[in-house]
């Protein structure tokens, strides 16, 4: 059995070369990624003997895909809701009716919204949006190892600890923040949030974990008002006591804080760009304007998904460039962050929906999710341009960074997701 998942997943992979430098994927780009490959191609394993990866969540599909951090090809996929039937079958009537609600509001259902792996590279979590839970998974088994449902009827982003023992999610509906213990999936605290938790980050040092919070994206633009707290809250990440909250003019999307713990880049609802925060004066110090393509300036602020117009943010190694993913505009460019000049932009078909954007583990590299296309488009960060453009499962929505064991490789599904 094993000599034959080994050779599935060699399929998979040259499958996934094959797909990048067959016309499959975007622009005529196969020297620059060739030349990347040459580059990175010595560092594809890390010290602990690792394969670097990018983790994407395919969202309607209820799937995960891992690619190939530096060769970009689709190692495969891992069923993450084999088990959402008989979850939907078991909730009593008033989950049953928050999960109609939060589906009709997502406009279908959101299977998977997050997903890591964990510092061994064998264990995924992973926040399972509609179905309100957290589950853990045995790669090389597929099995689910635990399931815990969470307060409210939506989980939401998470962020997992340097260490590996905790995993954070947002509750949505719930206005907080529970924390996990990722040996047994046991809720071993929690925290207040603004109105309706999104992100979940852990400080480059683990010592702290920032929320942010997006308010009811139910509500149409004019009732911004009544949206709820726009807040950036920062928590001890060993006690959960709140330290510092910040309280913003807009719904916190998508955002990078760097590791001194003052500036914060960050995307806003309605803002078609993105905007740079000082958390020590609690001050915007820039807005960054991006340009409208035809179709995102003949939108209304009402029709963007869930009040977005521009929804993924990454920042290079160096901190010296921003990826913004441009949600309604069908592009992502590559923004000098010291002078708000563009080194490069690369656009996609109408209708892609670039909807998150992460960085490679050595930063030069920006992953954004095409939520429409089923697909990642990669990015330099040097250039500006596309180096391929990878297939994945239905409405991929994050992607993460992360490090596989490469024993649990043959044991993925040979789908692409």
């Amino acid at each position: 059995m094993r000599a034959i998942g080994t050779l599935r997943g060699t399929v998979v992979a040259v499958s996934g070369a094959l797909l990048l430098g067959a016309g499959l994927a975007g622009p005529p780009v196969a020297a620059a990624q060739a030349a990347h490959v040459a580059r990175s191609s010595h560092v594809t394993t890390t010290a602990a003997g690792l394969r670097d990866v990018i983790v994407v969540g395919n969202s309607q599909a209820g799937t995960v895909s891992f690619l190939d951090a530096h060769t970009f090809a689709n190692l495969g996929s891992l069923n993450v809701t084999a088990d959402a039937q008989q979850v939907i079958a078991q909730m009593d009537p008033i989950q049953w009716a928050g999960f109609q609600t939060v589906t009709s509001v997502e406009g279908g259902n959101r299977w998977v919204d997050d997903a890591q792996l964990s510092p061994d590279g064998r264990t995924l979590y992973v926040s399972r949006g509609n179905l309100d839970d957290v589950a853990a998974y045995d790669i090389a088994s597929g099995r689910q190892v635990w399931r815990t449902r969470l307060d409210g009827f939506k989980a939401d982003h998470a962020a997992l600890s340097p260490d590996g023992t905790r995993y954070v999610v947002s509750a949505t509906t719930a206005q907080k923040a529970e924390v996990l213990d990722t040996s047994n999936g046991s809720v071993v605290g929690s925290f207040p949030t603004g109105t309706y938790p999104h992100q979940n980050d852990y400080s480059a040092d683990g010592r702290y974990i920032y929320n942010s919070s997006i308010g009811v994206t139910s509500l149409p633009q004019s009732m911004e008002w009544a949206k709820g707290t726009f807040q950036l809250t920062k928590v001890d990440a060993r006690t959960l006591q709140v330290v510092q909250t910040w309280l913003f003019p807009h719904g916190i999307r998508p955002n990078v804080i760097e590791p001194d713990g003052r500036t914060m880049f960050t995307d806003l609802s309605y803002l078609n760009g993105f905007a740079e925060f000082d958390l020590a004066t609690g001050r915007q110090v820039r807005t960054y304007p991006m340009p409208y393509s035809a179709a995102g300036a003949a939108l209304s602020p009402d029709s963007y998904p869930q009040n977005s117009a521009h929804h993924g943010l990454a920042l290079s190694g160096d901190d010296s460039r921003v990826c913004d993913a441009g949600t309604i505009d069908d592009y992502a460019s590559i923004v000098n962050a010291a002078d708000g000049s563009t080194v490069g932009t690369v656009t996609y078909p109408t209708g892609s929906l670039p909807y998150w954007a992460t960085s490679s583990a050595d930063g030069s590299l920006c992953f954004v999710s095409l939520s429409k296309a089923d697909a990642v488009s990669v990015i330099d960060y040097a250039t500006g341009k596309e180096l391929g453009r990878v297939p994945v499962g239905a409405f991929p929505q994050r992607e993460r960074t992360g490090a596989i064991d490469p024993a649990v490789l043959p044991d993925l599904s040979p789908s692409a997701g």
